[in-house]
């Protein structure tokens, strides 16, 4: 939660202000989405107005329309966010007219190059850009804002307050005409020593919650390290590796390539479950399979696994504040590994481990630090570290970021005018020069790969790769859907045998009982067998006339012809 200074204004936080410091010409620190928007025909004259207005009814909404940064004094601490008090609307909204004919590819190089620019920090930190001129009519959407100011889930937060969920734009209650004295913030404090003692005052307040937290981040370590202190020292896994080192693991320029590729949600999903991962797993997997290709086909592929950072939220689902609440972990990727199934395994087996140790250390992962000469360290150490070239003197922590926003599954619309993509746009940085951010939205997973030109100058060629990658799933899915049917047909079978079995041992027939013995040879007879046998010998059988019995009725009755055989109608219904 963002402190507030004597003036009630909201002092960024440490991981907020960080990327105002990390920020320079080659490294600009906002974060993008490119949406494609099916304008009605009614609109599309006047789109750019409609959109305009749209938002003036809608700034209040969200603060970082309206906000405005101011600093420390000397720089001494990090900067806090002040109301401006009037908006230059043709500076944040910006029209261009593609050349023709208008292609897809021409859309995401105009992209890469506004993508590049810094924004002026003396404004509100976003602006849009309308691309007009598209081949099929649409209208793209370029919209960014300071990284300082939203993380990935802050952005879904602020397209929320912006779009709707149908053509017709919802009712939005206006903000009051004029506060009341009590709720209007205060003025700046001009006095140069209060400003600083607020600094300092600020900075204790920072340390004595990180004094307070140490029993917290020990106990949350401790048990995130359990499982691996239990094991013997043979079973341990071998300590912390460096990711090798790729052609964009370099330091990057102010120039971009951007490149985009879509999937569909449903797809990924249904291959993910059924080989027992999630939808991130699915994605990493596809990344995974792309990069390889890529690296392959440029005789640059490592022998070691790539390594991701992702970065991971610690928003609460109930938290709908802006600014960034997220940390970064490193997710192995198994690149290394021809076999789809092996890499499938080492992906679940590195997320799994991530799962693990976040259900301990989500809670006490810092997103804030002591601001006391903050801004002077932090940059002069990002300066140095460019200007040194250090990230490609030094192993990588990680190859490439992946990021995975979810989304709406439903559609969005925009002055009336519906989206029909959603492509994310995000940050490189000086020893990774290639970001792979994903956005889910309306059954549909959209890619937006940014990278330095000079590192990766053919990027569709992974974007291309991608959609390799989506093959690949669907195919060991595919395989894995098999063997599940095949053995649980056999276990069927298997059970239905069994059955059957113990159904014929219970209808089995009892045992006959043993005749009883003949008397034996030679004894002789009682006496009335023997008195029988003598009548029959003096009275001969008296012979009668056979006589015909007549047919039976029943037989009489009983039809000779069979019954017709009953055939299945071949007609469809």
């Amino acid at each position: 939660m963002a402190t507030r200074n004597k003036s009630g204004n909201a002092t960024l936080s440490g991981l907020d202000a960080s990327f105002l410091y990390l920020e320079t010409p080659e490294q600009p620190m906002h974060v993008s989405s490119l949406c494609v928007y099916e304008v009605p025909d009614a609109l599309k004259r006047n789109f750019a107005q409609a959109v305009t207005e749209h938002l003036k009814k809608r700034l209040h909404l969200a603060p970082i329309f309206t906000n405005v940064l101011a600093y420390a004094p000397y720089s001494l601490g990090h900067p806090h966010w002040e109301h401006a008090d009037e908006l230059d609307f043709d500076y944040h909204i910006r029209v261009v007219q593609l050349p023709k004919p208008g292609t897809m590819r021409q859309l995401e190089a105009a992209v890469a190059k506004v993508h590049g620019e810094l924004m002026d920090r003396s404004r509100p930190l976003w602006q849009f850009t309308l691309f007009t001129g598209l081949k099929s009519g649409e209208v793209g959407l370029y919209g960014k804002v300071h990284h300082a100011a939203l993380d990935g889930k802050g952005g879904t937060v602020l397209a929320n307050s912006i779009l709707d969920l149908s053509a017709t734009p919802r009712e939005v209650p206006p903000p009051p005409e004029q506060r009341a004295a009590a709720e209007k913030p205060a003025k700046p404090d001009t006095k140069i020593g209060d400003m600083i003692g607020a600094v300092f005052s600020n900075s204790l307040a920072q340390y004595a919650k990180i004094v307070k937290s140490i029993p917290s981040v020990a106990g949350a370590v401790i048990e995130a390290a359990a499982p691996v202190l239990k094991k013997s020292v043979a079973e341990r896994e071998a300590p912390f590796q460096f990711a090798p080192r790729t052609p964009f693991n370099v330091n990057i320029s102010t120039k971009r390539n951007f490149a985009t590729a879509t999937l569909s949600f449903a797809e990924v999903r249904s291959a993910a479950r059924v080989l027992g991962g999630s939808v991130n797993d699915g994605v990493l997997f596809i990344c995974a399979s792309a990069l390889r290709t890529y690296l392959k086909q440029h005789n640059a592929l490592p022998k070691r696994t790539l390594v991701a950072a992702m970065p991971v939220s610690l928003r609460e689902e109930s938290n709908k504040d802006l600014n960034n609440q997220a940390s970064m972990v490193l997710a192995e990727l198994g690149t290394n590994h021809g076999d789809a199934a092996v890499r499938w395994q080492a992906i679940l087996t590195s997320t799994g481990k991530i799962k693990e140790s976040l259900k301990s250390l989500k809670s006490v992962l810092p997103t804030d630090y002591p601001g006391l000469l903050a801004p002077l360290l932090v940059s002069r150490l990002n300066a140095a570290v460019a200007s040194t070239k250090l990230m490609e003197r030094m192993p990588p922590v990680a190859n490439v970021v992946i990021s995975n926003v979810p989304g709406p599954q439903v559609p969005l619309y925009l002055a009336g005018a519906q989206m029909k993509t959603f492509f994310p746009v995000s940050i490189v940085v000086h020893g990774m020069a290639l970001n792979i951010t994903v956005q889910t939205y309306c059954g549909r997973i959209d890619f937006g790969l940014i990278a330095c030109r000079e590192a990766m100058p053919d990027l569709n060629d992974l974007g291309t790769a991608i959609e390799g990658g989506f093959d690949e799933l669907v195919a060991l899915a595919t395989v894995r859907a098999e063997i599940d049917r095949e053995r649980a047909e056999d276990a069927a079978r298997s059970e239905a045998a069994d059955a059957a079995a113990a159904l014929k041992a219970v209808k089995k027939p009892a045992a006959r009982k043993p005749a009883a013995k003949r008397p034996a040879s030679g004894k002789p007879a009682t006496k009335t067998a023997a008195a029988t046998t003598q009548t029959s010998a003096k009275k001969p059988p008296v012979s009668k006339p056979a006589t015909k019995k007549p047919a039976s009725r029943t037989a009489a009755a009983k039809p000779t012809s069979k019954r017709p055989s009953s055939k299945r109608s071949s007609t469809h219904r």
